[in-house]
């Protein structure tokens, strides 16, 4: 053994101590203490708890000496689980467990509800693709379950490849990130605003005071099918609003709905030190109003003009379209002092994609088909703060921090 390897690595007698039952208060204690008496070595440890049942395997050196030691081990740790009505299982061997491959990521899978079936086939994909999952860890079991699995032995690309192949076919959502110290290092989460950070399209409110939501609707679908680019579409449905009293901007801002768990999410990514942003197609009109709402750190969209009192019709300065979301959710990045790998972006249209694409992590938030198929990872359900999930946050952790989950 070189003298830069671990104390354990190399092929030593070790005993893997099993013991299972109802779980209470000092079992942990209580084993160690038994096994202190012979002066051995700690090299592993697991526990779980599932429903009340626990199952804790110690990895420790083989007490020095004869079998005779060992034997008396052994009895003693039986003897001691039967006084307390549990289960013990010694097993001897040699060494720690093998070196894991190279290539780690995590793996968070959403499901509701999560089946059997689903994960099987996420499982499944994970050892077809060469990778050997370390490690499952529940994160969340409302308002969806989340599960987080360890994998090595396959880079993150492939891996995130495959598996979002899999997602899509049998209908779970399923982010993969690669493991390392930067994934709980402060980052900057940048959204976008309509049908992502709220539920509505503010251009559509605007239109419903003005009375032209019709001809605005006709305006968005000619952009859908590609006849006008967002910036034309974007100029046509504006001018629509010519002559709407300014007024109105204070009622739109009232009528706009946040998505479930969204205070949830910014609440306590700023707990955790996080930066929070918006970009959006919209207007600074509500985005100003949220940014202050809700403390964000970074705010930017379009800009309706007013003059005397009225809406003009028309935008002023830089148009935030598909390219301006992306160069601007960069600009955050430099002014938090992020580097872009450790950013999240969120958002649900086409013209988010370019955003997405240049973050660390984009995820497609109940987003069109494209969308999904171009994103790291998708979420389809209708709370925002399951994306704390793909970031490795639990929900016991939110409610820990929040006295209580409000909004679920």
């Amino acid at each position: 053994m070189s003298a830069s390897q671990p104390p354990h690595t190399a092929d030593v007698p070790t005993l893997l101590v099993k013991i299972f039952g109802k779980d209470r208060p000092g079992i942990t204690a209580g084993l160690f203490d038994t096994l202190a008496a012979w002066s051995v070595d700690v090299v592993d440890i697991e526990q779980v708890v599932s429903r009340g049942r626990l199952v804790l395997c110690v990895l420790v050196t083989a007490p020095a000496g004869d079998k005779a030691a060992e034997g008396e081990l052994r009895a003693t740790v039986h003897s001691w689980a039967e006084s307390l009505r549990l289960q013990a299982e010694i097993i001897s061997g040699h060494g720690d467990n093998r070196p894991r491959g190279s290539g780690r990521s995590h793996v968070t899978v959403l499901g509701h509800p999560l089946t059997a079936e689903s994960t099987a086939a996420i499982a499944a994909r994970i050892a077809g693709v060469g990778g050997n999952i370390d490690r499952i860890f529940r994160l969340a079991k409302y308002p969806v379950t989340a599960v987080e699995f360890a994998v090595s032995g396959v880079e993150t690309e492939p891996l995130r490849t495959a598996l979002a192949t899999e997602a899509h076919e049998i209908g779970v959502d399923v982010a993969v990130v690669s493991a390392g110290l930067h994934r709980r290092a402060q980052r900057l989460v940048v959204m976008d605003v309509d049908s992502t950070l709220i539920q509505d399209e503010v251009i559509e409110l605007f239109a419903a005071h003005a009375g032209c939501e019709d001809k605005v609707a006709e305006v968005t679908a000619a952009a859908m099918r590609g006849d006008l680019d967002f910036e034309q579409s974007l100029h046509a449905r504006v001018a629509l609003l010519e002559g709407l009293d300014a007024s109105v901007v204070d009622k739109v801002r009232s009528e706009v709905r946040l998505t479930p768990g969204a205070r949830t999410l910014i609440r306590t990514l700023k707990r955790l030190g996080y930066q929070v942003g918006v970009v959006s197609g919209g207007f600074t009109q509500v985005t100003d109003d949220l940014k202050e709402r809700l403390g964000l750190d970074f705010a930017s969209a379009n800009t309706l003009e007013i003059k005397d009192g009225k809406l003009t019709g028309r935008v002023v300065g830089e148009v935030v379209d598909r390219a301006g979301k992306a160069r601007l959710m960069r600009r955050f990045a430099a002014e938090a002092g992020v580097p872009l790998a450790q950013t999240v972006a969120i958002g649900d249209g086409a013209n988010d994609l370019d955003m997405l694409n240049a973050a660390g992590l984009g995820v497609a938030f109940n987003a069109k088909p494209v969308v999904r198929r171009a994103a790291h990872t998708a979420v389809n359900v209708p709370f925002l703060d399951t994306v704390l999930y793909l970031l490795g946050i639990t929900r016991e952790e939110v409610e820990a921090a929040d006295g209580d989950g409000e909004e679920h």
